[in-house]
């Protein structure tokens, strides 16, 4: 009996640690980083638009935008440690539970932690390119470079058009839930002022909505590629968001979803600052 009461306090002491300060400085730290790379992409993506960009508008394009800037170095150091801290975050999400009277179910907690793992990859990437790596190159010829292999796989033309269709419709949901502004569920509303409210509306609805749009369309190029047995159609970020300017709207259409990413960007910061953790 002791020893079983020892171990529930012992899960509840490592429950508190999780939730606490700590949990909270990581997702802030976090969701600070998220918002400087959607930010840099955003404003790569402008100058690309508006024909003055010459690098990728990617993951890879901001971090070298970052690493010329003054002590770039160190930027990108912390920028790493930010993402790290956004993966313990979600990975104390998976095992404890997230905030909220629903965060203890597996809805909750599998989501959670997907996005664990996806987050450690990205700051894996980051230090690794603080480190002195440049990694495998832009996020199109990844994107191609992983359909191609996917595809000579057993059933590949399936796995690739299932994962396309799966990111198609989460880009839908995102842009729904950005448009229903779901995300007033997860704030501080009460220690919003009037004016910060604006804020906050503005950019989670544009910059989610934006982004949205930026997964529907990778996913579709997914699905594409998986019909017509050709990963040259899959697509990475840079690639995505250039084929808006290939459409009836010409630029400015890139010029809509570009200054949408850089508002998602603001938006993330919103989010550190008074997001309920």
């Amino acid at each position: 009996m002791n020893a079983r009461v020892l171990a529930h306090s012992g899960r509840g002491r490592a429950r508190r640690a999780a939730n606490g300060s700590a949990a909270e400085g990581a997702a802030r730290a976090g969701l600070t980083a998220r918002g400087v790379i959607y930010l840099l992409v955003g404003l790569l993506a402008l100058r690309i638009a508006f024909g003055t960009g010459n690098r990728q508008a990617d993951r890879g394009g901001a971090l070298a935008e970052l690493a010329d800037k003054p002590f770039g170095a160190g930027l990108l150091w912390a920028l790493g440690a930010g993402l790290v801290g956004m993966a313990l975050w979600r990975l104390s999400e998976a095992v404890f539970g997230a905030t909220g009277k629903d965060g203890h179910t597996a809805r909750k907690r599998l989501p959670a932690a997907a996005r664990c793992v996806f987050y450690a990859v990205v700051a894996y990437s980051v230090l690794a390119f603080a480190a002195g790596s440049k990694g495998s190159g832009s996020s199109d010829r990844q994107s191609r470079d992983v359909t191609a292999e996917v595809l000579e796989m057993p059933a590949g033309r399936w796995i690739v058009g299932a994962a396309g269709a799966a990111i198609a419709v989460a880009g839908v949901v995102i842009a729904v839930q950005a448009l229903r502004r779901s995300y007033h569920k997860k704030l501080k509303l009460g220690a919003l002022s009037p004016r910060a409210r604006r804020l906050v509306d503005v950019t989670g609805v544009g910059g989610g909505t934006a982004r949205g749009l930026v997964f529907a369309a990778a996913g579709a190029f997914a699905v594409r590629a998986a019909v017509d047995y050709d990963p040259d159609r899959a697509k990475g970020l840079d690639d995505t968001l250039r084929s808006f300017a290939d459409t009836l709207l010409g630029p400015w259409l890139l010029v809509c979803v570009a200054a949408g990413l850089v508002l998602f960007g603001v938006f993330s910061f919103a989010l550190a600052r008074w997001r309920r953790v």
